[in-house]
């Protein structure tokens, strides 16, 4: 097998295309043949080792991807060779195979393609669990997406107009606000030359968001949180933006309001089966068209480096996708 190795995790630059022994599943595990790979905010930091997770050195990157069982190993009974899945390995999705404990695969949906498999499972589970779990968003309730025109951003728009929400998208231009309104956002903010804090005034008729969508940290943090609703809900869901924001604390009193924590691999771990349940409703909502993966473009996996430097230049609008030759 071939793939992208990391033995120092010091940046993508360090990455090597490399022909290495084609792993056997142990006990327990999966080898895939990888299809199609999709590329997350995470996979450029866990290469600069600046990532929670630290896998041990060497590794192969790529969280999110999708493929067909090639063999099983002991004791696994859930899938078999031949069968259509999406991984969530953590790590491994950057080569032309992969093993995966068979617990962190997902039978793709009647009709899915690998390329819209590799960029679902982890942006609409994270979002998913995100309005749905963390936030209790109800119908009716306006969402405000920040990042909205990114993987997990796109996501979101359509899960909470999904949900019966209203849907107001931030995003950094003007071409970027326009596809979020054609996936159904029913307003948008162009943060780059807005006030987003006049613009959600007068979107909301003075009241708020009731749900902050937030997967971009930095310096729009504090603005929006002032402008939530009361009993607003402030979802934390990454720092695409590099920095991560500083909220006083007195902000929450004043509006009733509460600052929640998404981390989506742990409540997969942790609560197995709430996640089964949002993969049913979200297969479920992309067999009724309401949810799609939003692909920017799809690249050959021997292009990951030219990858990374779109996504480090943010230029990705959805997911950014790695198939095979």
């Amino acid at each position: 097998m071939q793939a992208w190795m990391c033995h120092n995790p010091t940046g993508v630059d360090a990455l090597q295309w490399q022909d290495v022994p084609t792993p056997e599943p142990q006990a327990g595990q999966v080898r895939l043949v990888v299809k199609a790979s999709s590329l997350n905010f995470p996979d450029i930091l866990i290469v600069q080792n600046k990532y929670q997770f630290k896998p041990a050195l060497p590794f192969v990157p790529g969280s999110e991807f999708a493929g067909v069982v090639d063999a099983v190993g002991a004791g696994v009974s859930r899938v078999k060779p031949g069968d259509r899945v999406a991984a969530m390995g953590g790590t491994g999705g950057f080569g032309t195979h992969a093993i995966v404990p068979a617990d962190k695969l997902v039978p793709l949906p009647e009709g899915m393609s690998f390329e819209h498999g590799a960029a679902f499972l982890m942006t609409y589970g994270t979002t998913h669990h995100a309005l749905m779990d963390r936030a209790a968003l109800q119908p009716g309730e306006t969402v405000l997406v920040l990042g909205a025109a990114g993987g997990v951003g796109t996501a979101a728009v359509q899960i909470a107009k999904a949900a019966g929400a209203r849907v107001i998208a931030a995003a950094s231009t003007d071409a970027k606000c326009q596809l979020c309104r054609e996936i159904g956002a029913d307003a948008t903010i162009n943060y780059s030359t807005e006030n987003i804090r006049d613009a959600l005034k007068a979107l909301t008729n003075g009241k708020g968001p009731d749900v902050v969508y937030d997967p971009v940290g930095g310096d729009l943090a504090e603005p929006v949180f002032r402008s939530i609703a009361w009993r607003g809900r402030y979802l934390v869901v990454g720092f695409a933006g590099g920095a991560i924001p500083a909220l006083p604390l007195n902000l929450t009193l004043l509006k009733g309001a509460a600052i929640v924590g998404v981390f989506w691999g742990d409540f997969v771990r942790r609560e197995p089966e709430a996640f089964a349940r949002d993969m049913q409703q979200l297969a479920q909502w992309y067999a009724e068209g309401k949810v799609r993966p939003v692909i920017d473009q799809t690249m050959a996996l021997s292009d990951l480096p030219a990858a990374y430097a779109r996504m480090g230049a943010r230029q990705v609008v959805g997911k950014l996708v790695l198939v095979q030759p």
